[in-house]
């Protein structure tokens, strides 16, 4: 079994919501929680039957229901991330490759742990 943890680095002005489908292609999770509401997203992660918990643009006009109760455990992932950014080399992707990049996250994980 492989890392579970993937990591595509957007060059430049790209848009990080690009590169998700390809990201979430063949990933085993049962439900996908994020932020952005995006169609392609959306429909990628549906065709390889996840539960989708992302809340709708207000001008969608066929909007999905939403489960706010598992939408909170988003803000905990969210404050995770916030934490990490501390760590400039982290914040800022410093690293081309990604075994470095995820090496890193790992010390500032347990510099963070142990703080």
């Amino acid at each position: 079994m492989g890392n579970p943890l993937r990591f595509v680095l957007t060059p430049g002005q790209r848009h990080d919501s690009k590169p998700v489908p390809e990201l979430l292609d063949g990933l085993q999770a049962k439900v996908l929680l994020a932020d952005k509401d995006s169609d392609k997203i959306v429909q990628s992660a549906q065709a390889q039957g996840m539960q989708v918990i992302i809340p709708s643009k207000v001008n969608r006009k066929n909007s999905r229901t939403l489960d706010k109760h598992r939408y909170k455990a988003r803000h905990l992932v969210e404050n995770l991330f916030q934490r990490m950014k501390v760590f400039h080399r982290v914040a800022t992707r410093f690293d081309k490759l990604d075994i470095r990049f995820l090496g890193f996250v790992h010390i500032a994980s347990i510099m963070k742990w142990l703080h």
